[in-house]
C-alpha cells in the first residue's frame, strides 16, 4: 500500500518559487545576489546604449557636417565605457563570484543537510517524498548556478528594456507604441514556444533518468559482481538502447513543432514588424514630416531590436527556463517544509546510571500499513540487565528498539525510563543515553579513530580500548589515524565485513552512556570471534543495560532474560534454562541451530 502524503504542500506558482529561492539565496549571500544583478546590467546595458545613443550621436554629426574630431572622441568615450564595464565584470567574477558561489552552495547544502538530519524515519519510508528529497539534494548545486545565471540575465534584460524604452519614448512616443504593439502581438507565440520547450525538457529529464540508470549499472561498484558473474549484460544494453531511442523519439516529437512556430514568430516580428511597418513609419518621420533626424532613425531602429530582444527574453524565459527551475524549487520547498511527527519534549534527560525501562501496552503500525507490526508489548528492563530479543525475521525486534530510540513513536501505549515518558525528553538528550549498533551499520570515509568516536574529537586511549573490546586486532599503518575507504584517499584501507563490524561494535564501547542496543552484532563474525565478542561485551558493559537482537541463539544464551517475539508479540520470556525447559518456540529454534552446527562439525 502506498503511503499517504500527509505533508505534501500545495503547488506554488512559478514566480512564487523563483522569488522563494532568490530570497533563500539572499539570506545566505546577499552580496552575491546583488552582484549577479549588477553584473547582468553591466553586461547588457552599455552595449545597448552604445547601439542606440552612441550611433545616433555619430550619425547626427555626419549628416549635419559637424566636427569629425567629435566622432573620434565619441568612439574613445564608447570604448572607455565598454572597457570599464568589462573590467568591473572581470574583477567581480575573478575575485569574488567563484568563491561566493561556492560559499552559497555550501550554505544551501547545509540547510538541506540540517533538515535531512532532523527528519523522521517515516519520511524515508515514504517513496514519493524520498524520491523528491534525493532529487532536491542532488540538483541543489545545478539549480543554484541556473538561478544565479537567470538573475544575471533577467536583470540585465529588464534594466535594458526600461532604459531603451525611455530613450525611444523621448525620441518618439508613437514609435515606442508601434514597437511594443508588434512585440505584444507575437508574445502568445513566444509563450507557446516556451511551454513546448518546458514540456520537452521535462519529458527528456524523465527519459534520461531511465537511460542514465542503465548506464550507471555498468560502472557502479554495487553492481560490479552481478554484472560480471551473470549474463545480464545483454538485457541492460537492450534496455539502455530502448531508453536512448525513446529520448530521440521525444526530440522528434517536439523539435519540428517548436522550430515551425519559432520560424513563424521570428518572421512575423522581423519581416512584418521591423522590416515593413517600423521602417515605413520611421521613413515617413525622417523624409516627409521631418520630425526625426537620421540619427533618430538609426537609434530608434536599433532600439526596436533591443526592446524586442529584451521583451522576448523576459516573456519566454519565464515560461521556458523559469518554469523548469520552479518545478525543482517546488521540491525544495516541499522538502524544507516537511513537518515531523516526532516532537521534542521539554525535559533534558540525564545521561547517568541506567534506570528501569518499561514498555506499557505498546503497539505500532508503520504508516501506510493496515496490520500492526507490534501488538500490546509489555516489558520491564531492570538496570544493568542484559536482555535478548529473538525471533524470526519480521517478528518486530528491530522495530521495538527503534521505538525505544524514538526513531518512530508508538501508535499506542508508552515507553518509560525512570518512570518518565520518553516523549517528554528532548530528542537529543534522550538519544544521547544510547549507543546502538545496527544491522546496516556504515563505515565512513574518515580515520579509524573518527569511525569509532563518530566525532572529530577522538580520545586515543578510549578508542584503542573500545577496538580491543570489540576484538579488532588488525594492524594498520597509522593506528587509529589510518584513513578508511578510498573515497578521498587512494591509500585508504578497505576492511573486511567482519573487521568493519568490529569497528561498528567498538562505537558502543566508546560512547559513555547507560544503555547499549546491539542489533545483530555478530552477523559477519565467525563463531570464535562471536564468542570473544560476547565475552568482551559482558565484561565491558557491566555498568550498562544491554539489549541484544540476534538470530544466533548462542549469542543470547548468557542473557539475564530472553524475549521471544513472533508476529509482533511476546510469545515467551525467561532465562535460557527456563525457556529450554518450556520446550516451546525458543527451544525449537535453539535445537535446530545446534543440530545444524553439530551436523556441519560431523561432516
Amino acid at each position: 500500500m502506498r503511503l499517504i502524503h500527509k505533508n505534501k504542500s500545495k503547488t506554488h506558482s512559478t514566480q512564487s518559487n523563483i522569488f522563494y529561492f532568490i530570497k533563500l539565496l539572499f539570506k545566505i549571500s546577499p552580496l552575491l545576489v546583488i552582484g549577479e544583478a549588477m553584473w547582468g546590467v553591466l553586461l547588457k546595458l552599455p552595449t545597448r546604449l552604445v547601439a542606440v545613443i552612441g550611433v545616433k550621436y555619430v550619425a547626427d554629426i555626419v549628416t549635419n557636417n559637424g566636427d569629425l574630431s567629435k566622432i573620434g572622441a565619441a568612439i574613445a568615450g564608447i570604448a572607455a565605457i565598454l572597457l570599464i564595464s568589462e573590467i568591473i565584470c572581470w574583477l567581480f567574477r575573478e575575485f569574488y563570484w567563484n568563491i561566493a558561489r561556492e560559499k552559497a552552495n555550501a550554505g544551501l547544502s547545509t540547510i538541506f543537510y540540517e533538515k535531512a538530519k532532523s527528519l523522521d524515519l517515516e519520511s524515508y519510508d515514504d517513496p514519493y517524498f524520498y524520491n523528491n528529497f534525493i532529487v532536491a539534494i542532488e540538483s541543489s548545486t545545478g539549480n543554484l548556478n541556473n538561478i544565479l545565471s537567470m538573475i544575471r540575465e533577467y536583470m540585465g534584460e529588464l534594466i535594458s528594456l526600461i532604459t531603451i524604452c525611455t530613450v525611444i519614448l523621448a525620441l518618439d512616443p508613437v514609435c515606442l507604441l508601434i514597437i511594443l504593439a508588434i512585440v505584444v502581438i507575437f508574445t502568445p507565440i513566444s509563450r507557446k514556444i516556451g511551454a513546448l520547450q518546458s514540456e520537452r525538457r521535462i519529458e527528456n529529464n524523465r527519459l534520461h533518468r531511465k537511460s542514465d540508470y542503465f548506464a550507471r549499472v555498468f560502472y557502479l561498484q554495487d553492481y560490479a559482481k552481478e554484472v560480471r558473474i551473470n549474463n545480464i549484460r545483454p538485457l541492460l544494453i537492450k534496455r539502455y538502447g530502448e531508453s536512448a531511442d525513446d529520448v530521440i523519439e521525444n526530440q522528434r516529437k517536439y523539435v519540428g513543432k517548436i522550430d515551425l512556430i519559432y520560424f513563424f514568430q521570428e518572421t512575423g516580428v522581423q519581416v512584418l514588424g521591423f522590416m515593413f511597418i517600423l521602417p515605413l513609419y520611421l521613413g515617413y518621420c525622417v523624409i516627409q514630416s521631418k520630425t526625426l533626424s537620421a540619427g533618430d532613425f538609426v537609434a530608434t531602429f536599433n532600439g526596436a531590436y533591443s526592446v524586442a530582444t529584451s521583451f522576448s527574453f523576459l516573456t519566454v524565459a519565464i515560461a521556458r527556463n523559469f518554469s523548469e527551475q520552479a518545478k525543482m524549487i517546488e521540491k525544495f520547498r516541499e522538502f524544507l517544509s516537511r513537518t515531523n511527527n516526532i516532537k521534542d519534549g521539554g525535559h533534558t534527560a540525564e545521561c547517568g546510571e541506567p534506570e528501569t525501562i518499561e514498555f506499557k501496552n505498546v503497539s505500532f503500525t508503520y504508516p501506510g500499513n493496515e496490520k500492526p507490526t507490534l501488538k500490546n508489548i509489555n516489558i520491564t528492563l531492570r538496570p544493568y540487565e542484559k536482555i535478548a530479543l529473538v525471533g524470526y525475521n519480521g517478528a518486530g525486534k528491530t522495530t521495538l528498539t527503534n521505538l525505544l530510540l524514538r526513531l518512530y513513536d508508538t501508535t499506542k501505549g508508552e515507553i518509560l525510563i525512570g518512570g518518565k515518558n520518553i516523549k517528554d525528553e528532548t530528542l537529543e538528550s534522550h538519544r544521547a543515553r544510547f549507543a546502538a549498533v545496527f544491522q546496516d551499520f556504515q563505515i565512513f570515509a574518515a580515520t579509524l579513530g573518527e569511525n569509532v568516536s563518530l566525532s572529530t574529537n577522538v580520545d586515543k586511549k578510549e578508542a584503542e580500548k573500545a577496538l580491543k573490546n570489540s576484538g579488532f586486532t588488525k594492524k594498520l599503518p597509522d593506528g587509529i589515524n589510518t584513513v578508511l575507504l578510498r573515497e578521498f584517499d587512494d591509500n585508504g584501507i578497505m576492511l573486511s565485513g567482519g573487521e568493519s563490524q568490529k569497528v561498528a561494535v567498538s562505537r558502543a564501547f566508546y560512547k559513555k552512556c547507560p544503555y547499549i542496543i546491539m542489533d545483530e552484532p555478530s552477523a559477519n563474525l565467525d563463531p570464535i570471534a562471536e564468542y570473544n565478542l560476547n565475552k568482551s561485551m559482558i565484561n565491558a558493559a557491566k555498568n550498562k543495560t544491554v539489549i541484544f537482537i540476534s538470530h544466533r541463539l548462542s549469542t543470547t544464551r548468557h542473557a539475564d532474560r530472553i524475549y521471544v517475539m513472533e508476529n509482533g508479540e511476546i510469545v515467551e520470556s525467561g532465562t535460557h534454562e527456563q525457556l529450554m525447559a518450556m520446550n516451546g518456540k525458543y527451544a525449537y529454534m535453539f535445537k535446530l541451530q545446534a543440530k545444524k552446527y553439530t551436523t556441519q562439525a560431523a561432516e
